[in-house]
């Protein structure tokens, strides 16, 4: 069954994924031995992008930019004047990004800031930084649950936020480690919150099983 889905896939990104060599250069860097082969897919990319066009985006805010490969799809999204805020922790992959994200030519949309993704976020919040129209978690699955409280305080009404690897191969029906119980703690509280309407689409394919949140702040 598996190998169907990843054949449907490849089928899909046949007919509609278009990667030009920045896109290309960042999927590849992600194979240096150092940085983890964990970016998203092509389709997920174009999803995101679609995301970003049919919310109307201009400020988009990523948490976890690992080779920046995400990072350049919302980018290509936004108007002439939009800006992408992206968080990474590890300054190795930060410097890998920004030098994938100069060679895609979005360069001038997007920034990228290092260190502990809660703290700058807790530092945004208190300068009063504007909201963002979308907002893309794909960081540290334990800190998950933290993050949502963050998000909601950097939204206004009409914010999309999309949450990656919430279902995690089935696990979260019974978690076993960290990474499944961080992700069935998010999904639990983005179905309790009430200023937000939500969902989880489950995905398989080339990335395997797994599966995106979608929350709409009220």
């Amino acid at each position: 069954m598996a190998d169907i889905f990843e054949r449907v896939d490849a089928y899909i990104d046949g007919l509609f994924i278009e990667e030009d060599d920045g896109l290309r250069a960042a999927a590849a860097s992600s194979t240096d031995g150092i940085i983890p082969d964990i970016r998203i897919s092509g389709g997920q990319g174009k999803f995101l992008y679609l995301l970003a066009k049919l919310t109307g985006a201009s400020r988009i805010l990523e948490i976890g930019t690992l080779v920046g490969y995400s990072t350049i799809w919302m980018a290509r999204a936004l108007p002439e004047d939009g800006k992408l805020v992206s968080l990474e922790f590890d300054p190795h992959h930060a410097g890998v990004a920004r030098r994938n994200i100069e060679k895609a030519g979005v360069a001038d949309k997007v920034e990228v800031i290092t260190g502990d993704a809660h703290e700058t976020l807790e530092g945004m919040i208190a300068e009063g930084a504007a909201p963002f129209d979308l907002i893309f978690l794909d960081a540290e699955k334990p800190g998950y649950p933290d993050y949502l409280p963050k998000m909601l305080k950097l939204s206004r009404a009409g914010t999309l936020i999309a949450g990656d690897n919430v279902v995690r191969k089935g696990e979260v029906l019974d978690p076993q480690d960290e990474f499944a119980e961080g992700a069935a703690r998010f999904n639990a509280l983005l179905a309790a919150e009430p200023s937000v309407e939500a969902v989880i689409l489950q995905q398989v394919g080339i990335k395997g099983h797994d599966g995106l949140a979608l929350a709409r702040v009220r």
